[in-house]
């Protein structure tokens, strides 16, 4: 899939699916369906809009690619959001962006899309418009529940990440740097990589999980690995140190410091707890890591 700022687009007869598609949920995915060019908007425009409200994010641009790239799209459009932009009239979307710079035959937005200055364009502003068709598409319910990237990460704050990636149609993913720990894992047997989590992405609530693990530098080909990961303060240990998330990758041993890890959350296993003593931890940890086993097999 071709990728392309907005400065670089030509245009050429599109059928074009806009929003902000953080997750790329089952909802996004049904607008998407059809489409050849994806219209996305980098940073999240609630960021620019309401900086104070601004949502902690599913996925980063690399993920949202990776996951419409293997929805079929052809091209993802990127927009680069600011204040500027933020300022432009719901017309000019359409006319300087849609029609103008996309060349769109064929619009596609949820229902709820709101676009333009004080989001001023709706879905009856686009299918008003005679230059394109436009399809809008219903918000989907699972089991009750709208599916909304709000709800979902809610579900990962929560640890329901199996439930989470059913709504999404992918696995929940964190990605980061591998970074120096205390090395208290290696110390009982269980050497981690060990990721800080961003501020400004979800991470799952404290618990240990069966996830599968990559390193990105090897490519979307390279190995996948079983993991059992924890998540939090490790409550056995005084290390003074804030949320971490420790990946044991079952079956590996390699120096992974300063590469880049992606963990796909498969399950949670438990919670986070303080153990009486280090060796009631490892023999709980001796169960996470066959539970993991059986899960990512």
């Amino acid at each position: 899939m071709k990728i392309t700022r907005l400065s670089d687009v030509r245009p050429r007869p599109r059928r074009v699916a806009v929003g902000t598609f953080d997750g790329v949920h089952a909802g996004h995915r049904e607008v998407i369906a059809g489409a050849d060019t994806v219209l996305t908007f980098e940073p999240h425009p609630t960021s620019v809009v309401q900086p104070g409200a601004a949502p902690r994010l599913l996925t980063d641009l690399r993920r949202k690619a990776e996951l419409i790239a293997a929805l079929g799209v052809q091209e993802l459009v990127v927009i680069g959001f600011d204040r500027e932009f933020a300022d432009r009239s719901a017309q000019r979307f359409v006319d300087e962006i849609l029609v103008g710079a996309l060349g769109a035959t064929h619009v596609a937005i949820g229902e709820n899309f709101r676009f333009g200055s004080r989001a001023g364009g709706d879905a009856d502003m686009l299918r008003a418009d005679a230059r394109f068709e436009t399809r809008i598409v219903e918000l989907l319910e699972v089991d009750g529940e709208i599916v909304s990237s709000s709800h979902i990460r809610g579900l990962v704050l929560g640890g329901a990440v199996e439930y989470a990636g059913r709504l999404l149609g992918a696995p929940f993913t964190v990605a980061g740097e591998v970074v120096h720990g205390d090395e208290r894992g290696r110390e009982l047997g269980y050497p981690t990589a060990n990721l800080v989590p961003d501020a400004a992405y979800v991470t799952p609530g404290h618990g240990v999980y069966a996830a599968h693990a990559r390193r990105l530098e090897a490519g979307a080909d390279g190995p996948v690995h079983a993991a059992a990961v924890s998540i939090g303060v490790r409550p056995t240990f005084v290390t003074g140190r804030g949320e971490l998330i420790e990946a044991y990758l079952l079956d590996f041993d390699a120096d992974l410091y300063g590469q880049t890890l992606e963990l796909a959350f498969r399950k949670r296993l438990r919670g986070e707890k303080r153990f009486e003593s280090v060796d009631a931890l490892i023999d709980q940890m001796a169960l996470d890591v066959q539970a993991a086993r059986a899960i990512c097999a």
